[in-house]
């Protein structure tokens, strides 16, 4: 007796992966409304899962096989920004001046601009991590880079599924 295939079946990948990404940001705001601000790295990382989450949504309303193509790809971004910004916590690499401690960050300000202002938001430094988990060296981007691969593995799958 053959197992009947469900209709939903190239679905069944693309939904969790936009349900992860939906995850994802909700996670974030979470964090952010607990006091986590984000900084300018951590921000870029949250693009690629509201476009994911759009993808997912196009997809259940066309089931066309190239938005799972596209969902993939932009996991796949989604994780080298996340590795990309976890190696610039962990020093393995510069990260970009504009949100770094480099020795020159502070180049070209004048003192005026180096006084605190009443009500200026605290500056988040992309190479600082403020939360790891329990002390492994995971930090969210971390996280961001491993969820975003399962994620993009789930969208080609449902690319193979699709055909």
């Amino acid at each position: 007796m053959t197992k009947p295939v469900s209709p939903f079946a190239p679905q069944q990948p693309a939904l969790a992966a936009t349900m992860g990404s939906l995850a994802i940001l909700c996670g974030a705001f979470v964090f952010q409304s607990l006091g986590y601000a984000p900084c300018e790295m951590c921000l870029w990382q949250r693009w690629p899962h509201a476009i994911a989450i759009a993808i997912g949504v196009l997809f259940v309303m066309t089931k066309s096989r190239l938005l799972t193509f596209l969902g993939g790809l932009t996991m796949l971004v989604s994780a080298g920004l996340g590795l990309y910004h976890a190696g610039v916590e962990q020093k393995w690499w510069p990260g970009p001046t504009s949100c770094t401690g480099a020795s020159d960050a502070l180049s070209g300000l004048s003192g005026m601009d180096l006084l605190p202002t009443a009500g200026a938001a605290k500056l988040v430094l992309c190479d600082e991590i403020v939360w790891d988990t329990w002390g492994l060296g995971i930090t969210m981007a971390g996280w961001n880079f491993l969820f975003s691969l399962i994620f993009a593995a789930l969208w080609f799958t449902a690319w193979r599924k699709a055909r």
